[in-house]
């Protein structure tokens, strides 16, 4: 019986003793039991079809005649004797295996009464082949000094998971359990707001254009400096966080991880950011803080502030930080400060900057949770007469356009010395969201406040009406948020 040649050539110890093991154990037996019973009873390919793949066979034999069965199965063809015969001939694999005598000879075994027990022994003795597979190639690389071991982490993680997602193939649920599990869904999202398909924003005048900040999506916030774009990103992050109690993980690499609870603070407790600073604190400010420190104690926030962090570890912190926090949000602050880091050498900035939205966008869809990025926008904006940014202003590269979901300016005329907008209206805190691109939606303007005592993006005009009003008039049910109030 012939074995794959699937391991590396040096430093295989383990793994060969696992399949000289396997080879001359049960296993071979069992695996040409099972074949057997596939090719005599009508009925057991479909107990078995799920469960193994061709190479879960750990005999070449054995895989050619899995792989003819499919091949039959994929045609709508019987599955015999004669036909698996006929199939391996075409293929020129019917003296490989052993000719008809040795089909005879699996199909003349007696047939297993629990064959999809024995299928799923088969598959765990292939999963065990796999996992030393990855292993030894761990180990090889790991003794080279020109590993990159980041690199290897990142491809040892996605390998186990391949394995995972490779053969543990989910059974089809039954249709209660559906109807069920629908049903729940409906309820959970009938107590969030109406229209939020995903994490709210925390802002109703723009979740009522976008829905929120959707799954899979990647967001990109671009503005100049000095626009806010930090203020804003961390104002969403609380009201996710505390608001709606959703884990959120902030990779802030630009700012300290201090410094942003600097600016949580100042917009929870409604502190003076620059007495909290200078540390020049009253008795009231402190009050303040205690009063509301407990929110942000207990608010699951989790904030890495790793400098020039690489694409590859920031998949890595956060497929941690979803399989041990199930984070329902990611943002990253900001794009530009990211490297490549994927071992590539004679990139230009463009083309690092392409692989870097590409590899975010692929972290929302794996992770399936949104993905907010911010960006800085290029020096023409300054060169307009109303400063206002545009598609183009992207900085760097026209990939960050095409790989996100959603595209979002900040501008702030009151930052430029304009004190009234085109309508004659005051431009004292007044923050536009300019919603350039919506892959799922409309592109649209909306008004929002910002305090730049507070360092905090809220409602403009919300705080005007009522909560019965401002919901007529947005069509959004919200929640009580402190954040969203005015002073």
């Amino acid at each position: 019986m012939s074995m794959k040649r699937r391991l590396p050539e040096k430093k295989r110890r383990n793994a060969d003793q696992v399949l000289e093991f396997q080879q001359s154990s049960h296993i071979v037996e069992l695996e040409a039991a099972v074949l057997g019973g596939v090719i005599r009873e009508k009925d057991a390919l479909t107990m078995v079809i799920d469960i193994l793949k061709p190479d879960s066979f750990i005999s070449d034999k054995h895989e050619a005649i899995y792989q003819a069965i499919l091949l039959l199965f994929g045609k709508s063809e019987p599955v015999d004797l004669l036909t698996v015969t006929n199939q391996l001939r075409l293929t020129g694999e019917l003296e490989f295996i052993g000719g008809p005598a040795y089909l005879a000879k699996i199909t003349a075994r007696r047939i297993s009464t629990q064959i999809e027990r024995d299928a799923r022994i088969i598959l765990q003795y292939a999963i065990q082949r796999n996992i030393m597979r990855v292993m030894d190639d761990v180990l090889i690389k790991a003794q080279e000094d020109t590993t990159d071991v980041f690199n290897l982490l990142d491809a040892t993680e996605q390998s186990l998971r391949e394995i995972q997602e490779g053969n543990l193939n989910k059974n089809i649920p039954d249709l209660q359990l559906v109807v069920q599990k629908t049903i729940q869904e409906l309820k959970n999202k009938e107590e969030q707001e109406a229209g939020i398909a995903s994490v709210p924003s925390g802002f109703p005048s723009l979740d009522r254009i976008t829905g929120g900040w959707h799954n899979t999506e990647l967001i990109i916030i671009a503005a100049r400096p000095g626009m806010g774009k930090t203020a804003f990103v961390v104002s969403a992050l609380r009201n996710a966080a505390i608001d709606y109690k959703m884990p959120v993980a902030l990779f802030s690499l630009e700012m300290s991880s201090q410094q942003v609870m600097y600016r949580l603070i100042s917009a929870e407790a409604e502190v003076d950011s620059q007495k909290l600073r200078k540390g020049d604190l009253e008795t009231e400010d402190w009050k303040a803080i205690h009063s509301r420190l407990n929110d942000l104690d207990n608010s699951p926030i989790y904030i890495d502030d790793t400098p020039a962090l690489s694409v590859l570890e920031l998949r890595t912190k956060a497929r941690r930080l979803k399989a041990f926090h199930n984070i329902k949000l990611l943002i990253v602050d900001y794009l530009q400060l990211m490297t490549a880091g994927n071992g590539k050498t004679g990139m230009n900035r463009e083309q690092e900057i392409a692989s870097i939205s590409r590899s975010l966008k692929t972290i929302a869809k794996e992770l399936n949770i949104p993905v907010i990025a911010l960006s800085q926008l290029s020096r023409s904006v300054e060169s307009r007469p109303d400063k206002r940014p545009m598609l183009s202003d992207l900085r760097e590269s026209g990939s960050i356009e095409q790989d996100a979901d959603v595209v979002m300016f900040l501008y702030r005329p009151e930052y430029y010395g304009l004190e009234e907008t085109e309508t004659g209206e005051s431009t004292q805190g007044l923050a536009e969201v300019i919603i350039a691109k919506n892959r799922s939606g409309s592109v649209d303007n909306v008004k929002l406040r910002f305090i730049g005592k507070y360092t905090r993006f809220s409602e403009f005009d919300g705080f005007h009406l009522s909560p019965e009003e401002y919901e007529e008039r947005s069509g959004v049910r919200t929640l009580g948020s402190k954040a969203n109030d005015i002073t």
